[in-house]
């Protein structure tokens, strides 16, 4: 861990530890208690592959759970594999140990944050084929990014750019599904 937090690169905007710094302002018991649960539901993307799978086992949402997956594993490579280790940001926790944090101090780079990637990959992805699903998706996708601010163990650019590849993950998906399900299906019919 010390040798990850020793090789990271600290930048921010001054209006970043700023804004995480009211969010310590803002801690009270209550939402000490739900934040936390609500970050968890992003831990390692278990939540959302966990709705990729049954929206992949439900027939009429298969459409949606296909996009869905090609959306997670395209935003986690670019994500997780391709952007943290090359930027290799500092975690704001990493600068200010001081700070108690409510959830385990993470062993990854900060940027981009992988919770709200992957919440809004997938949110979007269900999104764009059943606003239904999709508004209460990425209402949740918005809560878990919202919480890594809250938790301090993200900058806001950290989410901002989380979100961004998410949402880019989720309209690329689209585009790709709607490609094979055309060609699979004029071949089906010949």
């Amino acid at each position: 861990m010390e040798a990850i937090i020793e090789s990271s690169k600290v930048f921010y905007f001054d209006w970043e530890l700023d804004l995480l710094h009211w969010f310590q302002s803002i801690h009270n018991s209550v939402l000490d208690f739900i934040v936390p649960k609500i970050t968890f539901l992003g831990n390692a993307g278990w939540f959302w592959i966990v709705v990729v799978l049954l929206l992949l086992v439900l027939p009429f949402n298969r459409k949606i759970g296909v996009q869905a997956t090609i959306s997670l594993i395209l935003t986690v490579i670019v994500c997780n594999l391709i952007l943290k280790p090359s930027i290799m940001r500092c975690r704001p926790c990493w600068l200010e140990p001081e700070v108690q944090l409510l959830v385990n101090v993470p062993h990854d780079f900060s940027f981009p944050s992988g919770h709200s990637n992957a919440s809004f990959a997938v949110a979007t992805a269900i999104f764009t084929r059943n606003k239904k699903l999709g508004i209460p998706a990425l209402v949740l996708a918005a809560m878990i990014a919202i919480s890594r601010l809250y938790v301090f163990v993200h900058w806001p650019t950290d989410v901002l750019a989380g979100t961004r590849v998410g949402i880019c993950g989720g309209i690329v998906s689209y585009f790709i599904v709607e490609y094979f399900y055309k060609k699979y299906s004029k071949k089906t019919s010949i």
